[in-house]
């Protein structure tokens, strides 16, 4: 219970004196005599203090109110104010706050603020505050470092991360490692993870305990790991499995620890170790005792579902081989597209190679296989390419569809707009004459294909398949069907039967014969 002496001063903090105000927060910065100690009621009374003109106070705000208190309780702006003077009359940690308050709330202060900010993480950097060292590497990875030549700069910042991570800086850590890891250098990631690895494993020790007494992992265990960590964690398995070829249960736990935390990767790599095969479908350590399939198509589904495409695929893979009890092409086929339409280049060429060979199954089979080969394609896969060639149309300005579309008149086009059309649309995909004069275009188009079939009509004719390639070829179609749309293009409708169409064309471009 607060004292008759502090129940005085808080009447008159109250009551708006500037010096009861400082004294009331200095008490609640450090309790006792009746007060509980509370940084929150601190920064309060002091900040009321410091808007007087008192400059204790907003020495006491820099010397003991933290980032995140002072974020909290305080607009950045006002914030932002104590701590640079506190900063400017001596207090180193008080600078680094400062700097925080402006460059994580950009948008709230003008470029000769930001300068300052910058000046004051570079003058902490300069004293070996590693915490600052950080903060200015990161401001150097964003916006560069106009003072200094690219190379110069460069060095400058590798310099800071490196000696913030050797000061013990976890974030400089992780940055390091993802640098090493990113150029290629797998001896130098794991030997620097190493540390961390063996952190992140006796934190999570009693999961870890749990693990092995299951033999078993859901997600939603209590683990420890942030996404950082859950990566860290990954990586090092990855390392590991490319480089030993022992038992691979330890490193089964550090993708067990990653995958319940919820890292898709991980979920991904503990499915394929679970079901002894690599991504390439290989059975791999089968030295090491029995795939465990059900848990194997537990996590690679949920790999699956956290947006890794090759989790479906490795489902298809194990759902069509005989070596998994309940095989079923049924299934395994449903799992290949859910990767193909996820983007894996690899399931969009085999799923087209499937709808090709079965093509005689369905009608149209191979109309699936050409749109899979092109979304493979279009992701530069080169047997894609090759596979598609032979549904590309070439450009022939010889081909007599090319040169009927150079002799079409406007007064043509407005008395016969159904043959100009055709014959548009025959220049553009390479059609003979009785594909462009008895061709459905309502029915042809399949978005990224043209189905060419007109055997009910010509029984010379021999059904096809022409891709569309380019946004020209498909504003044709657009155009051409748009004209098409409410007419009959059978012989009932306005266009006649074959016979009246050839006379019309002939009659039009007699030259053609």
């Amino acid at each position: 219970m607060a004292t008759r002496e502090e129940l005085a001063v808080i009447k008159a903090a109250r009551a708006g004196e500037s010096r009861a105000q400082l004294a009331l927060g200095n008490r609640y910065l450090n309790g006792g005599s009746g007060l509980p100690r509370s940084k929150g009621t601190a920064f309060y009374w002091l900040r009321r203090a410091a808007q007087q003109g008192v400059d204790d106070a907003w020495m006491m705000i820099g010397r003991n109110i933290s980032y995140e208190q002072a974020r909290d309780l305080s607009s950045p702006r006002e914030a932002a104010i104590w701590y640079e003077k506190a900063f400017d009359a001596g207090i180193a940690q008080a600078g680094l706050i400062f700097a925080r308050l402006v460059l994580d709330n950009t948008e709230q202060f003008d470029s000769n603020a930001h300068a300052r900010a910058i000046a004051a993480l570079s003058s902490l950097a300069s004293r070996n505050d590693h915490q600052a060292q950080w903060l200015l590497a990161q401001q150097m990875q964003r916006h560069g470092q106009p003072a200094l030549p690219g190379a110069a700069a460069s060095a400058y910042e590798e310099r800071l991360v490196q000696e913030a991570a050797r000061a013990g800086i976890e974030d400089a850590q992780y940055a390091l490692l993802d640098k090493a890891w990113q150029q290629g250098d797998g001896d130098g990631f794991a030997r620097d993870a190493a540390a961390l690895v063996e952190r992140l494993l006796a934190r999570n020790a009693a999961v870890l305990a749990q693990l092995e007494k299951e033999k078993d992992a859901e997600p939603g265990m209590a683990v420890q790991l942030s996404a950082e960590e859950a990566v860290l964690l990954l990586r090092y398995g990855q390392w590991q499995l490319r480089s030993q070829q022992g038992d691979p249960a330890p490193v089964m736990r550090l993708f067990e620890l990653a995958a319940v935390a919820g890292n898709g990767q991980a979920q991904l790599e503990l499915g394929l170790l679970c079901a002894k095969m690599d991504r390439d479908g290989n059975r791999v350590f089968m030295e090491h005792g029995l795939a465990n399939f059900k848990k194997a198509l537990h996590w690679l589904a949920l790999a699956g579902e956290a947006g890794v495409a090759a989790g479906w695929h490795a489902l298809a893979r194990i759902y069509s081989r005989s070596i998994y009890s309940q095989r079923n092409l049924q299934v395994a086929q449903q799992y290949q597209e859910k990767a193909a339409e996820a983007g894996l280049v690899q399931a969009q060429c085999e799923l087209a190679q499937i709808y090709w060979r079965n093509r005689r199954d369905d009608p149209h089979h191979d109309v699936k296989a050409v749109y899979w080969w092109q979304k493979a394609a279009a992701q530069g896969d080169a047997s894609a390419r090759e596979s598609l060639a032979d549904f590309v149309v070439q450009d022939d300005e010889l081909s007599w569809a090319a040169r009927a579309r150079k002799q079409l008149s406007e007064k043509l086009r407005n008395s016969n707009p159904f043959l100009s059309a055709r014959i548009e649309l025959a220049a553009t995909f390479g059609l003979t004459k009785p594909e462009a004069l008895l061709i459905d275009i309502k029915q042809a188009d399949y978005g990224h294909c043209l189905v060419v079939d007109i055997c009910d009509l010509y029984a010379r004719s021999k059904r096809r398949l022409i891709a569309i390639q380019t946004e020209l070829q498909r504003a044709t179609i657009n155009r051409i069907s748009r004209l098409f749309g409410d007419v009959d293009c059978g012989f009932s409708g306005l266009e006649g039967n074959y016979r009246q169409r050839q006379y019309r064309l002939r009659t039009a471009f007699p030259d053609l014969a």
